[in-house]
């Protein structure tokens, strides 16, 4: 059972109130999802983006995760195994950034085979800019029921 995921978050000042939007498609079967939070980051939300579609599969799944954000590629690719060999330090020695939503997204990644995927963000990527859309109307609608 393969499952592409499209996802990206999107931040009204960084940090500020943000937003993230999903697509999952398996077969001819499509569910968009998404989601705000009042104070956060740009990261944080393309994060969460992953984390919730993920989240939403019901079984271990083969799964395509196409985002525009590179920290999130680079982050599950490259970054993490180096991360957690050192104890969520960063290369400056640093504590990681966001190292909840990196636990939470490596969990995600022992239930599924993930292949990670980066693509330039509004660049005409019909899904990319459907989450972009999803993702900045959730900023709106957090607003409005904030009354901000």
């Amino acid at each position: 059972m393969q499952v592409e995921i499209f996802c990206d978050g999107a931040c009204s000042g960084n940090p500020g109130v943000g937003g993230w939007g999903s697509i999952l498609r398996y077969g001819d079967k499509v569910k968009e999802l998404s989601g705000a939070d009042g104070q956060t980051t740009n990261n944080r939300m393309e994060m969460s983006a992953a984390i919730g579609a993920l989240e939403a599969l019901t079984r271990p799944c083969d799964v395509v995760v196409t985002t525009d954000s590179q920290y999130l590629v680079k982050g599950m690719t490259e970054w993490i195994h180096g991360w957690v060999k050192r104890g969520w330090v960063n290369s400056k020695k640093e504590p990681v950034l966001n190292r909840e939503l990196w636990e939470r997204l490596m969990a995600l990644s022992r239930m599924h085979r993930i292949t990670w995927v980066w693509v330039r963000g509004h660049n005409g990527h019909v899904e990319n800019e459907r989450c972009d859309e999803l993702a900045r109307a959730a900023i709106d609608s957090y607003r409005l029921g904030a009354g901000r």
